[in-house]
């Protein structure tokens, strides 16, 4: 064994082998130094080993944490995962001995809320599953292991309930894990890319870290997938209602989050539409606003030389470039950076007459509404929705802006989500129904 593993790692300096005796056997270890618990090693090895206390071939073959290893060409990938590969009288075994490094007690950092659960999940998939499972005691919590990447061999568990978990959606999840062919899969982004969230206009899959979003999925007959590497889980299928909920939604009271919720919609509609009816309004259709406000627009606007959507593409380059200034700088001085600049950008490009007062509300409304959506890669989506709408309205004005809506709502209620209806704003999709829509997308 020890040489044709020398001979698949020939320029791996890690690469660790032994030979060991005792008074009755002789056995043989290779495994990578850098990627396996020394103690592990040790404990479950060489401390038995030397000791013999009882033959390490029985020890072996009584304690499942050895499990036989047949076929050599799984050598290589059982090595890169962290196992042990242990040869005694010509039968090889593998020891799962993975290092893991991890961060103690992770707290969320994305998904915040105020009454619920503070913790987050775990880098590690092993701790991940523990956080969930002490959440969602249930036998019918089934899970599969796959590996993705040619090159990272990344793992990736998948989570459902055996009893609510719809079997198309489970084989589409399956089939489409089966065809990645990407070399390297490090984070959970990568890898709902991978599985076809790629030319999509908006996120048909939630990336959380939140283990209590993760459970209540998982009751509610979704997939949940586990990177190894990465505290964010995939949830799938969804629709457009999951991801204008909070989590905080299932903790308050009723009517409570279902005003949150009709706030959510504004806003959605308000940071998409509302640049592009500024821009209508003021350079098509002035006569839908009272003649007091026309005039008060007009008047703010006297000094601006510009058309009304040069001002537009010039407050959202600047909020756009502060939203990305906050999320690239270190924390610490994110926040006071892009508060003090907006502020100063905002007052000395309304001061030099670049855009209107006007202008700056209609920008803040449009930067506070995109902060309200609870999920950020549906955020993130949402951001750039509103620029195909200033197009329609610079050339056809307040038409332009409906049509370009009726094409959004038409786009949504095509999509489907791993099977599954997207467009769905008022309820959430019972796991098992049908649906005239429901195509094979697999």
């Amino acid at each position: 064994m020890l040489k044709r593993i020398e001979s698949l790692f020939a320029e791996s300096r890690d690469l660790t082998m032994h030979q060991l005796k005792n008074d009755e056997m002789t056995i043989e270890i290779a495994y990578i130094e850098t990627l396996c618990d020394g103690s592990k090693v040790s404990d479950f090895i060489l401390v038995p080993f030397t000791k013999q206390q009882q033959p390490f071939d029985e020890i072996i073959k009584i304690n499942p944490v050895y499990e036989p290893l047949d076929d050599p060409a799984k050598w290589t990938d059982t090595l890169l995962l962290g196992f042990v590969l242990i040869q005694v009288k010509d039968k090889i075994y593998k020891l799962d001995a993975a290092r893991i490094i991890r961060n103690e007690n992770p707290q969320t950092m994305v998904e915040t809320v105020i009454t619920g659960p503070q913790i987050a999940l775990s880098e590690d998939v092993i701790d991940s599953i523990n956080i969930i499972r002490s959440r969602y005691p249930s036998p019918e919590l089934a899970t599969e292991e796959r590996t993705v990447g040619t090159t990272s061999r990344t793992r990736v568990l998948l989570l459902y309930d055996k009893r609510s978990v719809d079997s198309n959606v489970l084989n589409m999840v399956r089939k489409r894990l089966d065809r990645i062919v990407v070399p390297m899969v490090t984070a959970s982004g990568q890898l709902s890319r991978a599985l076809g969230d790629r030319y999509k206009l908006f996120p048909t899959m939630i990336i959380t870290e939140r283990p209590d979003r993760v459970c209540n999925a998982i009751q509610d007959g979704k997939v949940v997938l586990l990177l190894q590497g990465s505290m964010f889980a995939i949830v799938l299928p969804v629709t457009f209602y999951d991801f204008l909920s909070a989590v905080d939604d299932q903790y308050d009271s009723f009517w409570m989050t279902r005003t949150l919720l009709v706030l959510r919609y504004i806003a959605v509609l308000l940071t998409i539409s509302l640049p592009a009816l500024y821009v209508a309004i003021v350079s098509y259709n002035p006569e839908l606003f009272r003649v007091q406000l026309t005039f008060s627009i007009a008047g703010s606007r006297s000094a601006v030389p510009y058309p009304s959507f040069i001002e537009v593409f010039i407050m959202l380059l600047m909020i756009e470039s502060l939203v990305e200034a906050s999320v690239r700088l270190p924390k610490y001085i994110g926040s006071t950076a892009t508060t003090v600049g907006g502020l100063i950008l905002g007052q000395a490009a309304q001061q030099a007459g670049l855009v209107s007062s006007i202008m700056i509300i209609v920008t803040s409304v449009v930067a506070i509404s995109n902060f309200v959506i609870p999920i950020n890669n549906m955020s993130t989506a949402i951001r750039f929705m509103k620029y195909p709408l200033i197009f329609m309205a610079i050339f056809f004005g307040i038409s332009g802006v409906t049509i370009g809506l009726f094409i959004y709502f038409v786009y949504l209620a095509d999509m489907r989500s791993f099977g599954k209806p997207y467009f769905r704003i008022f309820s959430k999709t019972p796991s098992q129904s049908g649906d005239i829509g429901q195509v094979d997308q697999g």
